[in-house]
């Protein structure tokens, strides 16, 4: 099964180093971007926990962070061109 992602999916994509192939599941790759997205934020905690980062900055950076990761919050059946048949695995079990 292919996937046509939308033009704008992909390149807030590509600002990650992500670049889904049109048989990769939006599923997977939603799920790969939540991970570096956690992956940042745990970052940023151990920089503010070892006192790298001030603890009146965190905050904003979480907040910028946050900004540069606007796909975690728009549901993956919206990454897809409209016609494109749903993920399997974003199709609710009920």
């Amino acid at each position: 099964m292919e996937f046509q992602y939308q033009p704008q999916i992909l390149a807030q994509l590509l600002t990650h180093g992500v670049r889904p192939l049109p048989r990769t599941r939006p599923a997977l790759v939603f799920r790969h971007l939540g991970e570096l997205y956690r992956y940042e934020l745990r970052r940023l905690k151990r920089l503010r926990d070892e006192g790298v980062i001030p603890h009146g900055e965190y905050g904003g950076r979480v907040v910028a962070l946050r900004r540069q990761y606007p796909l975690v919050s728009v549901p993956v059946r919206l990454w897809t061109v409209p016609g494109t048949p749903p993920d399997p695995e974003d199709v609710p079990l009920c």
